[in-house]
């Protein structure tokens, strides 16, 4: 049995909120038509403000609505509101619980954990709610038995974000990652994209257009390798950014729900989209 590869960005809004000029524009002949075949999910839940990833994210990861427990969207990382609902209810949390085999496929730099330890020293929290999730669960980061990928998939991490190598790399990966038979769910927390789109300016810089589009043709030929391999596979995001290189901070874009192999039914946002998740699991 191959497991469910969930792809979850960050940042990326619904290419039918987008502009005309967005990085979804790209020649994308697996990722558009995956995406435009899902649906376009609320992820402001009825609430003032521009969403956030620690609020969106628990959404998705728990099912619950993090925004109400906070009052409002709150970001990038859980504070101690967030942290408990996903100490309790997390999906990566609830199927270590029940035995289920799972890994997250970020490949962290050591300079990551001196950051982790440095901000835990000063009772701080810097971790994203989905690596806080797997260390939650038990499970390690960079876990050895399973190929992982670098979020920038491959863009050096500063302007000009040049890519190293070209998409085949990536499609290779995915069908690698498909082959893992002995896992019941893998995640990418896909965070660059979120990174690029708090680079936004107008009139967006040509070097940040390039960059926005070369990392959508990774992501594409990632799928479209997970996709040819027969993978299960879904795809989500937790707020709009990145869809809109023209502004520098988040926007109010409904977000993709996608997926094969799996049901998706008819969720209307962020929170249902996770419930749906847990769903799949029996959870």
């Amino acid at each position: 049995m191959k497991p469910l590869i969930w792809l979850a960005l960050d940042g990326v809004g619904h290419p039918q909120d987008a502009p005309p000029d967005s990085p979804w524009n790209a020649e994308l002949p697996t990722l558009r038509p995956f995406v435009e075949a899902g649906l376009a999910l609320d992820a402001s839940l009825g609430v003032d403000g521009l969403p956030q990833s620690a609020t969106g994210q628990t959404c998705w990861l728990t099912g619950q609505n993090g925004v109400a427990a906070m009052n409002g969207h709150y970001g990038p990382h859980p504070g101690p509101t967030l942290q408990r609902i996903l100490n309790a209810e997390a999906l990566p949390v609830r199927l270590a619980q029940q035995g289920a085999r799972l890994a997250l496929l970020n490949s962290y730099p050591p300079g990551y954990f001196e950051a982790q330890a440095q901000a835990a020293a000063r009772g701080r929290n810097r971790s994203g709610c989905f690596p806080y999730s797997f260390v939650r669960a038990g499970l390690p980061l960079n876990p050895p038995e399973v190929p992982l990928l670098p979020a920038t998939l491959g863009l050096n991490y500063r302007s000009p974000w040049l890519p190293q190598g070209g998409p085949e790399v990536w499609q290779r990966h995915g069908e690698a990652l498909a082959a893992l038979s002995d896992y019941d769910l893998l995640v990418f927390d896909a965070w660059f994209s979120d990174h690029l789109g708090h680079e936004g300016q107008d009139p967006t810089p040509p070097e940040l257009a390039a960059a926005g589009r070369a990392y959508l043709l990774r992501l594409d030929a990632l799928l479209n390798g997970l996709v040819q391999a027969g993978a299960a596979v879904v795809i989500s995001s937790d707020h709009g950014n990145f869809e809109n290189l023209s502004v520098k901070g988040h926007t109010l874009a409904r977000v993709p729900f996608a997926a094969t192999g799996v049901p998706l039914g008819q969720p209307s946002d962020v929170v249902e989209g996770g419930q749906s998740l847990r769903g799949w699991f029996g959870v």
